[in-house]
């Protein structure tokens, strides 16, 4: 739980029930919680300083990152990664309680993108002809299943939806594989980490990192290079397009040490000096 003496205004992807809000609670005050419709209604909400914080799922374990939340962050966004919480995944199959004795007759199933893909091999074992409808999270799939009584169709999402939305659990655990973790990162217009009681006590640094123009050879190399002579751990690497032409690229890392540490201020000189571009999200800690 967060330690500010004021409950802090925190916009998270809505409605009530979803992923996200299930992983703002562990952080904050239920009172200060703001749904919104989508990530990026909850990132511009941040930015035009509505609201104090926003939570967003990032990457998820089986899916890998979530596009539409590297777009908004990474590209024009002047905020800030506070804090970062992994939080445990299970889908559910669920249905309006009052179909529950014929769950079997479903005619589409709704949710989040990220859901439907995490269930694959499930929709296609058990509903390959059936319509897969794209809703913007798994709680606005299972409101939508609470206020469409007279449709057979069916959401997947988590128990607190179910419970938040009376719906029936027609099939529990669905997802594909067991481990089925999502990261959400708390984003704010400062940069600092968001003091909560416990954490993973190992820092980490997220940097946005574009290539010289030059585009000379073996230059990625040089790059990694400057991390791994300081014994500097990088846990994560990617690259995304900068939409500016096919072939054109910057990569995210995570660095796991903070953006104070002499080896990390010295790696950033060094990038500078390679020419590089680099923007630093920030150091944050981690929180399960």
């Amino acid at each position: 739980m967060a330690k500010d003496k004021f409950t802090p205004s925190v916009a998270y992807l809505g409605p009530e029930a979803s992923f996200t809000h299930v992983a703002a609670t562990q952080l904050f005050e239920e009172a200060g919680l703001v749904p919104h419709p989508t990530i990026p209604d909850c990132i511009e909400a941040v930015s035009a300083g509505h609201v104090a914080y926003a939570i967003v799922p990032l990457e998820n374990a089986l899916e890998g990152s979530v596009p539409l939340t590297i777009d908004y962050l990474f590209h024009g966004s002047e905020l800030f990664i506070n804090a970062e919480i992994s939080t445990p995944i299970e889908q559910h199959l669920m249905v309006n309680i009052l179909h529950k004795n014929g769950s079997g007759k479903v005619e589409s199933v709704h949710s989040h993108p990220h859901a439907l893909a995490q269930c694959h091999k499930y929709l296609q074992y058990h509903y390959r002809r059936v319509p897969l409808i794209q809703t913007t999270s798994t709680a606005a799939a299972a409101k939508y299943v609470a206020e469409h009584p007279e449709q057979r169709i069916a959401a997947i999402g988590n128990r607190l939806a179910a419970e938040k939305y009376d719906l029936h659990i027609a099939e529990e655990s669905i997802h594909d594989f067991r481990f089925n973790h999502t990261r959400f990162v708390v984003l704010s217009l400062r940069k600092g980490q968001l003091e909560l009681d416990t954490h993973s006590g190992q820092p980490k640094t997220t940097l946005m990192v574009k290539l010289p123009e030059d585009d000379r050879s073996g230059v990625l190399h040089q790059i990694l290079s400057v991390f791994a002579w300081r014994k500097l751990n990088l846990s994560k690497i990617e690259s995304r397009p900068l939409k500016t032409g096919l072939g054109n690229y910057f990569f995210i890392i995570d660095v796991m040490e903070s953006e104070e540490h002499p080896m990390m201020k010295g790696a950033m000189e060094e990038l500078a000096a390679l020419h590089c571009s680099v923007r630093s999200f920030g150091t944050y800690f981690t929180y399960a």
